[in-house]
């Protein structure tokens, strides 16, 4: 199947990771939410910091709709993962330091600017 152009921006647009958890509306945004604020971790780490979020735990369905989610993330590559004891152990790769390069704006690409 191919995708437009539209069709493709949107299955795959940057992540946005909410500055609060309260601000999440879906269960995605709270896994991603999780996620960064661990770092990284297999999707049982995830549910565990979900846990902390709601102070509560997390019922058999949304436990696998995370793992889903996370998997469908990593698939799409938004996400990265490795493998951790037979598992996946997914990471946002955050960039966590600031470019130290420079662009000269008159080089750019018609378009770009």
């Amino acid at each position: 199947m191919s995708l437009t152009d539209e069709e493709f921006h949107e299955e795959y647009k940057p992540l946005q990771i909410l500055a609060r958890y309260a601000e999440a509306i879906n269960q995605k945004q709270k896994v991603i939410f999780a996620l960064a604020q661990i770092g990284s971790g297999t999707a049982g780490d995830v549910i565990v910091q979900l846990e902390k979020l709601v102070a509560g735990k997390l019922d058999g369905h949304l436990k696998t709709e995370t793992k889903h989610i996370l998997v469908s993330l990593f698939e799409q590559g938004h996400i990265t993962g490795g493998d951790h004891d037979g598992g996946l152990n997914f990471n946002l790769s955050k960039i966590t330091s600031e470019n130290s390069g420079s662009v000269d704006p008159q080089n750019l690409a018609a378009g770009l600017d």
